[in-house]
């Protein structure tokens, strides 16, 4: 049996979650994690070097004979890193998970990807895409829409650029923000104006290799920092699969009117793709909607996937890189799993970082996963706004949800905070 040495680019509660589960395969023989964190740290080595040191990454693929390469967030795909081995050829035979620039453009511009859904007939919301210069025309467009307003910023806006406006005012205000006072900076030059799609959001994922794909669990993020949903949008509280409104009947629509499409569209547009696929969805009266591709997995959502997968994700990349996708099947755990985050006080403003975390040594209901954390001589001390991942997979969501709840409250560290109503819409 061939064993691979892995390098993993990231350093958040995703990555710690994707570790995890590639630390148990039998075909692992080294995982390295770049720049990685506390938790990632008791599941493999950790790398200081960025994920967008393309350079740096290079020395060290090479003097560790790293075998495959899996790309967690979307900034390095987005500035190219998949191409940059490519060009390479020292690297070009080193497989990547994650897609080159031209996919990457699905997220990296949502002007780009509402262009894409609708020339392959996806379905998504009506929608303009404005800059400084025609921000007239903009606010002329917000007349002509029914409220509340969905403003996006056109790039990475690290899961904080969308903003919904319940009235008028209130839009043409925040759209004169986003475009003439670069609230966004650069990420806002160009602003998206879409339609409000009333329903109830969820997240779907695929991994593909451009020409066969496997469908992974679905999920429901909480971005709001209040409970019952209010206050600001953050990059995400917590998170719940598999996800008790999307049954089968509805399960198979997405399938056939949002993924497949998705990667014929890919091919049709001659742009490779190797990596997984993030489905942003709206359920609008049982009909499935786009509202936003990533090309990453989404982060709280690995964290209650990562732990019902089943089979080996490192035997799935390797089938994903070697054009046999289609000879996996993938084993699911039918219990539900359900993620809370805690983030640190102050988060999505500003907060302070370097508090000791207590009680990780007291959870055994639970897995935990580190979102924000490093270690200084010996102490796992808080490096983020989102610090800890709690996720708990039980045979019902009420149990799933209590449990994460209880094991969160047994984590410490000055002015931590987490929500205790994620999932409760579901019950």
């Amino acid at each position: 049996m061939s064993k691979y040495n892995v390098l993993l680019i990231g350093s958040g509660g995703r990555e710690h979650a994707i570790a995890w589960k590639l630390a148990q395969s039998p075909l692992l023989n080294r995982l390295f994690i770049a720049p990685g964190n506390a938790g990632t740290a008791g599941v493999g080595t950790n790398v200081a070097i960025s994920g967008n040191d393309f350079e740096g990454i290079k020395t060290f693929v090479l003097e560790n004979h790293i075998q495959l390469v899996v790309v967690g967030p979307e900034e390095p795909l987005v500035r190219g890193i998949h191409d940059f081995f490519l060009a390479d050829e020292a690297l070009k035979n080193i497989p990547v998970i994650g897609p080159q620039k031209a996919g990457a453009e699905l997220e990296g511009s949502k002007d780009f990807a509402k262009q894409f859904m609708l020339r392959h007939g996806i379905p998504t919301g009506a929608y303009q895409t404005f800059t400084q210069n025609t921000l007239a025309e903009g606010i002329a467009f917000l007349k002509t829409l029914n409220p509340p307003f969905v403003l996006k910023a056109d790039g990475l806006a690290a899961g904080k650029g969308v903003v919904i406006c319940k009235t008028l005012a209130e839009a043409e205000a925040e759209l004169t923000e986003m475009l003439a006072g670069q609230k966004f900076g650069k990420a806002s030059e160009r602003v998206v104006i879409e339609e409000f799609l009333d329903g109830i959001e969820l997240s779907a994922f695929a991994l593909t290799n451009g020409h066969q794909y496997i469908v992974l669990p679905e999920a429901k993020d909480y971005k709001r920092i209040g409970e019952g949903d209010t206050g600001l949008n953050t990059g995400g509280m917590g998170s719940i699969s598999p996800v008790p409104f999307a049954g089968s009947e509805f399960r198979q629509k997405v399938e056939e009117r949002v993924i497949k499409p998705t990667v014929e569209g890919l091919k049709k547009d001659g742009i490779p793709y190797q990596g997984f696929l993030f489905f942003g969805l709206m359920n609008v009266k049982g009909d499935p909607f786009v509202i936003e591709y990533n090309v990453r997995l989404g982060d709280p959502e690995t964290e209650s996937l990562m732990p019902r997968i089943k089979s080996d994700l490192l035997d799935i990349f390797m089938h994903t890189v070697h054009g046999k996708l289609n000879e996996i099947k993938l084993e699911t755990d039918p219990r539900t799993a359900a993620c809370v985050m805690l983030v640190s006080g102050g988060y999505p403003g500003d907060y302070e970082k370097d508090k000791t975390i207590s009680g990780l040594g007291n959870i055994n209901k639970s897995l935990v996963f580190h979102a924000g954390t490093h270690l200084k001589e010996g102490e796992v001390i808080t490096a983020g706004g989102r610090v800890i991942a709690v996720t708990t997979l039980a045979a019902d969501i009420k149990t799933a949800i209590s449990t994460s709840i209880e094991s969160a409250s047994v984590i410490r560290f000055d002015n931590s905070y987490f929500r205790r109503d994620i999932g409760r819409d579901l019950v």
